[in-house]
């Protein structure tokens, strides 16, 4: 059955080396770990020696252990995941599998790949749009996030005995990690709270509503942004909150005069900072106070200011998009955009060989 783990990473501009092609291939194709060592080379050696040499010729396990030196065992774990991706297919002769890189050279094999990919995704974000409720303020405040590189895995539905869908997707979309320590529960109540979510959500809140730990939850979310499904933004309606706790911190630590000065108040208009400055002064000031006063201000104003008080701009999550729609063309634009780079750096790949 088809799987592919895409990840995005920066194209090798300008090389012609194919070695450097290759290695690049393989690795946005998430055919070998980051560590590298003797699982890159072994299927290096493979690709290089077996298949992009012979494409069509239809090897068996015994003549690329032949070709290679690699064991029986080491064969069949890369040709398993090399079938998987899509880049080799085999035909059964008698006893013997004997294996071709489809459409006879690496461009051919990588757009048939890009092809599955694409039909594949867009089946599986579907299953997502289902579950995503539809908001009308969830995507009120410009996201903040940083561009991260795509990392998805695109598997086709498999054979289940549940009817739990979601945890079936969050596995086969790479969502819950890999191993014995895999959180598929985990992942899959995540992606239901910020599915039904119209805010952004903070780790803190997301740890205390499902009992888990915040280093935990984090590492479900960050696998959640990398595939383009959530990302992060700015809880504005938290910032009157925080500066109001930062001024009467500081105003019995520091005083009056240096609130005005680096606390950061002497950047606001007058008004707004005499009232602000009265207020913390004489004790009447509160959290909606505060708002009221900083209704007229600009957000980045009200950035500087919390800064300069110490505080730090209080960050959610939520899923990238206002409805099921917005996240899977999201999704599908960043994914396509990664498979067409595959595709370039295999038509290079294809051309340095005929040049060699």
């Amino acid at each position: 059955m088809f799987s592919l783990r895409l990840t995005e990473l920066p194209m090798p501009t300008g090389s012609k080396d194919t070695g450097v092609l290759l290695d690049w291939l393989l690795d946005s194709m998430g055919l070998v770990r980051r560590s590298g060592g003797d699982e890159s080379g072994a299927l290096y050696r493979i690709m290089r020696e077996a298949f992009l040499s012979e494409p069509l010729r239809g090897w068996d396990s015994k003549q690329l252990g032949n070709q290679t030196g690699l064991s029986n065992t080491g064969i069949h774990h890369h040709i398993v995941k090399l079938r998987e991706c899509g880049l080799v297919t085999a035909l059964i002769d008698g006893k013997w599998h004997r294996n071709i890189l489809r459409g006879g050279s690496m461009t051919a094999a990588v757009s048939m790949v890009e092809s599955q990919a694409n039909v594949i995704l867009a089946l599986r974000l579907s299953e997502l749009s289902e579950i995503v409720e539809p908001s009308e303020t969830r995507m009120s405040i410009d996201a903040e996030d940083d561009d991260i590189p795509l990392s998805i895995t695109i598997s086709e539905p498999g054979p289940t005995d549940s009817d739990d869908r979601i945890s079936e997707l969050v596995r086969d979309l790479g969502l819950a990690g890999e191993g014995k320590r895999a959180g598929g529960g985990l992942a899959r109540d995540l992606l239901r709270s910020l599915c039904i979510s119209h805010h952004p959500i903070t780790l803190l809140t997301l740890s205390d509503r499902l009992s888990e730990s915040r280093g935990r939850v984090s590492t479900v979310v960050d696998r959640m942004r990398s595939a383009g499904i959530v990302e992060r933004a700015p809880m504005v309606d938290r910032i009157p909150q925080d500066v109001f706790a930062g001024m009467v911190r500081q105003f019995d630590a520091r005083g009056e005069e240096w609130l005005m000065s680096r606390g950061g108040l002497g950047r606001l208009d007058d008004s707004t900072s005499k009232a602000l400055i009265t207020g913390v002064r004489e004790g009447t000031l509160d959290i909606d106070g505060v708002r009221d006063k900083l209704a007229s201000v600009p957000l980045d104003d009200q950035r500087i200011l919390l800064n300069t008080l110490g505080g730090r701009m209080p960050y959610g999550f939520r899923i990238a998009g206002s409805d099921g729609d917005s996240v899977s063309t999201r999704v599908m634009r960043r994914a396509d955009r990664t498979l067409r780079r595959l595709r370039t750096v295999a038509q290079r790949l294809d051309q340095s060989l005929s040049e060699g």
